[in-house]
């Protein structure tokens, strides 16, 4: 008992004699350990270089890309496109989150959060998610009727839905590189400019677009997809589409909000921000570590020995049902490439962050690559364009290849394009943790 109480001593006065540093440079003591494990779902991507750029032949004239060598830093990318059922858990949290605030409005109790912990009002409520929503409930049906349902005129067959142009969706941008921008040009030495000119809140609805389908091609019968693709659970695997880059962003930022929610609570070190990943951080993971390979599986050709086609794409001059699929078809079902990523090719094509210009090779940065460029609503249509990458289940074989760039509008969602996250690895490689 001496010996652990003498142990136990030295330990605390060795503690004591850290934090003061005994007038020694010994750095802040105590802090949070940070041991990283793979977010559930991810893919770790070591850091490495490669040869950026056409792998194969470009189209004629295309003249969108161009050989140049990258070099990418370590991070983390979903090994699978974001599901129909994963994006419904963040469509779901919207409408919790409208029902909850009208109800505590509306007097109901348990709903809204007013004080803190000590007593004091806050500044803005907070839901209190431990309160669960009575949707049967006859008053609560009613306070919600009117505010998060449609309209007896717009009910088909009387049924009574949810009006889900109504899950609005509200987020706080800060603009680091305007902030940067501006900053560096005054170089004001008392701290530069005031940090809310770089704030900006952003609000949308962020239910997919189920029309997509239909509107997408004309005189093809696609109703039983428009009705059933996203609602239907035979779809819960399938890869979410009608999806606008904006939602997509929106997404991310609703899943660092829970993440770290829960990190916060129970006391553990925040994870970066979830994020769409660059197109040089997309076509490294698509290559899976063989450079200058057309495809993720690393050939040449799109089928194997075999002759089973390794994607899902529109082969042989329009055969869709070829390669077992004849539009989208559940995530994982061909096999991964060497960093464990599925679907890297085909299935649906896939948002990035950055916005897409011919000539974006020529000046962007060899080091982590990217050209971003935040488009307004007021914007020309050219500045609102984004890069998508990987091809889709509509598309020949070309534009399947790893380094074969292509674009969409920001604010513009189709059948055949959906998305999955980064998040950014905090140091060199997982060995320095171990």
């Amino acid at each position: 008992m001496k010996k652990i109480i003498l142990i136990s001593s030295i330990f605390t006065l060795l503690i004591s004699c850290g934090q003061s540093g005994n007038g020694e440079l010994v750095g802040v003591q105590q802090r949070d350990a940070w041991n990283p494990t793979d977010p559930y779902g991810m893919v770790f991507i070591p850091q490495g270089s490669y040869v950026m750029g056409p792998s194969d032949q470009d189209v004629p004239f295309a003249n969108v890309s161009a050989a140049k060598r990258v070099s990418v830093g370590a991070f983390y990318l979903d090994e699978t496109e974001i599901t129909n059922n994963e994006y419904r858990q963040f469509t779901n949290y919207v409408r919790d989150s409208l029902a909850h605030i009208i109800l505590g409005e509306a007097g109901i109790e348990g709903h809204l959060i007013e004080e803190d912990q000590f007593g004091n009002f806050l500044d803005q409520p907070k839901i209190d998610w431990k309160t669960k929503i009575r949707w049967n409930d006859v008053e609560v049906r009613e306070i919600l009727e009117d505010e998060m349902y449609v309209s007896s005129r717009e009910r088909f067959n009387s049924q009574r839905e949810f009006d889900t142009r109504k899950f609005i969706y509200k987020y706080q941008n800060l603009d680091l590189q305007d902030a940067a921008i501006k900053n560096n040009r005054e170089n004001d030495a008392t701290g530069g400019r005031d940090r809310s000119e770089f704030l900006s809140t952003e609000e949308l609805a962020v239910y997919p677009d189920t029309l997509v389908w239909m509107h997408d091609y004309a005189y093809s019968f696609n109703e039983p997809y428009t009705k059933n693709y996203y609602s239907h659970s035979a779809f819960d695997d399938y890869p979410v589409v009608g999806i606008s880059w904006k939602q997509a962003v929106a997404f991310t930022k609703w899943r660092t909000l829970m993440m770290n929610r829960f990190r916060k609570a129970s006391n553990q070190p925040i994870l970066p921000d979830f994020r769409l990943p660059t197109e040089s951080e997309w076509e490294y993971a698509a290559r899976g570590g063989q450079d200058l390979s057309p495809y993720p599986w690393g050939g040449p050709y799109t089928r194997n020995s075999k002759g089973c086609f390794l994607a899902n794409f529109k082969p042989l001059r329009g055969n869709y049902t070829a390669d077992g699929g004849i539009k989208a078809i559940k995530v994982g079902s061909y096999n991964p490439n060497a960093y464990g990523l599925y679907d890297m090719s085909g299935n649906v094509a896939e948002w990035t962050s950055n916005a897409f210009d011919e000539s974006a090779f020529s000046y962007s940065h060899d080091m982590n690559m990217d050209y971003h460029y935040n488009a307004s609503d007021d914007d020309h249509q050219v500045l609102k364009r984004k890069v998508t990458r990987g091809g889709s289940w509509k598309d020949i074989a070309y534009f399947i290849q790893n380094s074969t760039r292509s674009f969409e509008y920001q604010d513009t969602a189709k059948s055949y394009i959906g998305f999955r996250c980064a998040i950014d690895f905090l140091g060199r490689d997982k060995k320095d943790f171990q």
